[in-house]
């Protein structure tokens, strides 16, 4: 893990993870996974809190694609070929994005946060095509839940191993997500399983 990374975070604590998806959805090149992870593994040793880290990467991953869906409502194509490529949105990942959200449509604010390069753009085409708020709400952040909780469930579970995640990425592409999400959706089910178990036994 890059050491700015860990200094950032001993420094801005739970803010920080705020900010850091906050910038890291709306266009800047951040490591958003291999964060994500990281701190699932320091919430594994105590470090962090797991449901604090999990919320503070939640609200920045939200703050971030809404501040990307009003600029795109508002001020539409000129603003992304201006100043795309300031915020690291180039024309070719411009293009792919433009050809996916054509033909899967809102289901692309979802998934699309499993695809670099795409998470950047999707909320910028969704505001440039006047999706309704409510509609726009309930497919980016139910994809906002769904990343941060595999991600950083799997680097609670995965522990001191976290870093072997992305090894397993590279070998099996994208087909690595049907094993990763039910994964991740069974280490937060096990946690609140076992928080729930610790309680009832400290109130019998």
């Amino acid at each position: 893990m890059d050491q700015w990374l860990v200094e950032f975070l001993q420094h801005y604590g739970y803010i920080g993870v705020f900010l850091f998806f906050v910038l890291g959805i709306v266009g800047l090149p951040l490591p958003d996974e291999i964060m994500m992870t990281f701190l699932g593994y320091l919430s594994s040793i105590g470090q962090l809190h797991l449901i604090y880290t999990f919320l503070s990467a939640l609200l920045g991953s939200a703050t971030g694609i809404t501040i990307s869906y009003i600029l795109g409502r508002k001020l539409g194509y000129p603003f992304l070929r201006k100043y795309g490529s300031k915020i690291f949105i180039t024309r070719r990942r411009l293009r792919i994005s433009q050809l996916l959200f054509r033909k899967y449509g809102s289901a692309l604010l979802s998934v699309g946060y499993f695809i670099p390069g795409v998470r950047h753009v999707t909320a910028y085409l969704a505001g440039i095509a006047c999706m309704s708020i409510t509609r726009f709400a309930i497919f980016a952040y139910t994809g906002a839940i769904v990343w941060c909780a595999t991600f950083i469930g799997l680097g609670h579970v995965l522990g001191s191993n976290w870093e072997m995640l992305f090894d397993y990425i590279h070998r099996f592409g994208t087909k690595a997500l049907y094993i990763i999400v039910p994964l991740a959706a069974i280490s937060f089910g096990y946690y609140f399983w076992s928080q729930n178990r610790s309680v009832n036994k400290k109130s019998s």
